[in-house]
């Protein structure tokens, strides 16, 4: 899953650099192909395999995740 995020991130920048640099008509297409590439696949994908495996309970600030955070605080400051 890493290589192809990483090959679908060089292809999309690649066709934004051909967009760029190559004179031609298509070149506004290329740009906007790789843009949307980089948007619609390469970030949900990337999104998906960083937090596949995390708790998003973890992330959430509930009452027990705060009391969590200030006993820490706590027991830094002793």
């Amino acid at each position: 899953m890493k290589y192809l995020i990483l090959i679908l991130f060089l292809a999309a920048f690649g066709s934004i650099l051909a967009g760029f640099f190559i004179d031609s008509i298509y070149s506004q297409k290329c740009i906007g192909f790789g843009v949307m590439g980089l948007f619609f696949i390469v970030f949900p994908l990337f999104s998906y395999y960083r937090w596949k495996d995390k708790n998003v309970q973890d992330y959430m600030l509930t009452k027990e995740n705060l009391d969590k955070m200030r006993k820490r605080e706590g027991d830094k400051r002793k």
